[in-house]
């Protein structure tokens, strides 16, 4: 059995999205049990979860809020769903914790009751987003991280390695590295470092590095996993998400014009309809915060019942397939390169463009 602690309080609409996805995924998956963290009164309308012997409620009496300050989370709600769930993880009652709360407010209260891997400087956040191949890019940093080193990428491309390792069985997942160009001459002093780190990686056999890569290529599928700062990676599903939300809104202006756009969208809707439901964000929705000494999955705040079973299996998936294990064995092999003497003296000739 796989253990997964939830908050059930967190995200925009709490209980309201979380409980039926529990229910939703208890029944799909039969090797799972589900720690129900919140408050008493959430559950007493959920008899098919309290009666379940594959769950468990535990009381936590206070909620992180989607606007509190970190501070507020950390020192003053130290009962909330969102810590207790964490703190099942440390204690090794569940292998997994699932929020769609506050992300900085998840980000700080997981680094402070699990820690950081060894040989991990920062966490990082990854997710998946729609291709063009009818899979997924698997991007990171998604905003833990602003500003980063050349080491702090060549570790997210490790870690992201893992992921795709774990969660998807592709034993040697491609990684890109952001950039203003596919040219290694391009890009700011830190990017044109992390690729000389990230190619020395590819040599060594750490990673499986396909070179720079552009924001297309993201929905391009050109890599399975591509690699930036919490600045621009945030921007980037900012952005996917914004896409998603138009083509649903267009689609449902078209359907309700004149009787000839409408039968136009008829004919049209199967093609239509694939094309929506490949593009639509909440099949991906759950991200790891890679680089702690547990499994920390966390929703979309406004993710519904769907998206966030999605983000419950994700998290199943990861502790099934040993996520932890796979990312503490590529870090390790990877450690000597993870150092700033592993850049070459001369690199600062290369001009930037």
């Amino acid at each position: 059995m796989i253990t997964v602690a939830v908050d059930c309080m967190g995200g925009d609409v709490g209980p309201a999205a979380t409980l039926p996805a529990c229910a939703a995924f208890l029944a799909s998956h039969p090797q799972a049990q589900l720690l129900l963290v919140g408050q008493p009164e959430a559950f007493k309308s959920w008899p098919q979860l309290l009666n379940n012997v594959r769950c468990r409620v535990v009381h936590a009496s206070e909620v992180v809020t989607m606007d509190d300050p970190v501070e507020v989370a950390m020192r003053r709600k130290k009962d909330s769903s969102m810590r207790v769930a964490i703190q099942h993880v440390k204690d090794g009652v569940a292998q997994a914790a699932v929020s769609a709360g506050n992300t900085g407010a998840l980000m700080a209260i997981s680094r402070y009751l699990l820690k950081t891997m060894e040989g991990i400087d920062r966490p990082a956040i990854a997710s998946q987003m729609p291709n063009a191949r009818g899979g997924a890019t698997t991007v990171l940093d998604l905003g833990a991280n602003v500003d980063c080193t050349a080491e702090h990428l060549l570790q997210f491309a490790v870690m992201g390695s893992a992921l795709v390792v774990a969660i998807s069985g592709r034993e040697d997942p491609t990684v890109g590295l952001l950039n203003v160009g596919e040219e290694v001459i391009k890009g700011s002093e830190v990017i044109k470092q992390a690729g000389v780190l990230l190619r020395n990686a590819a040599n060594t056999g750490d990673l499986n590095f396909f070179g720079n890569v552009e924001g297309n290529d993201i929905f391009k599928g050109t890599t399975d996993i591509v690699v930036c700062d919490g600045f621009v990676g945030n921007v980037a599903l900012k952005a996917s998400e914004g896409l998603a939300t138009m083509i649903g809104g267009f689609i449902k202006a078209e359907f309700s014009r004149s009787i000839f756009t409408k039968l136009g969208a008829l004919f049209a809707y199967p093609v239509i309809s694939a094309f929506k439901k490949r593009m639509d964000y909440r099949r991906y929705n759950g991200a790891a915060l890679l680089g702690l000494r547990g499994l920390v999955f966390k929703s979309h705040g406004s993710a519904d019942a769907f998206a966030f079973e999605q983000a419950l299996a994700r998290a199943y998936d990861a502790a099934h397939n040993q996520l932890l294990e796979k990312v503490r064995e590529r870090i390790a092999h990877a450690a000597p390169l993870i150092d700033p003497e592993a850049i070459p003296s001369d690199l600062k000739s290369i001009p930037t463009i």
